[in-house]
């Protein structure tokens, strides 16, 4: 069964090179005792942060600093930008009116990325 994600969980970009952060928005619902998320927790550098240095083609920065150095792929610094919900989450479990947020539940970056939980913060919770 999935675990509920809060605040302090660890995240992972397939383009990323570190792992990240994740920080729920506060709601009135707390896990593991800190805020637990749902799927519109998804807003870069306040739900997302960086995952150090981005390594996707695809990301115009990127793409500009391999062609400076003849082809030889270039990463640089992550600016996730993640415009559409989690997706999945937990559909029978609300918070703030939409799906609780869980560790199986993936996020798109507009770069190429897919974001995933790593921990969810909290190891005690379990939700459907």
């Amino acid at each position: 069964m999935p675990v509920q994600t809060c605040t302090g969980g660890t995240l992972a970009c397939t383009f990323g090179l570190l792992p990240g952060s994740f920080v729920a928005t506060p709601k009135m619902v707390m896990t593991g005792s800190m805020p637990a998320g749902n799927i519109m927790d998804h807003i870069p550098m306040v739900n997302i942060m960086p995952f150090g240095m981005c390594a996707c083609p695809a990301n115009p920065a990127v793409a500009a600093a391999t062609t400076a150095a003849a082809g030889v792929l270039t990463p640089q610094p992550c600016i996730p930008i993640t415009p559409a919900p989690w997706v999945a989450g937990s559909p029978t479990v609300l918070l703030a009116n939409m799906p609780a947020l869980n560790n199986t539940s993936t996020l798109n970056c507009i770069w190429g990325g897919l974001i995933t939980f790593v921990n969810p913060g909290q190891v005690t919770q379990l939700i459907p």
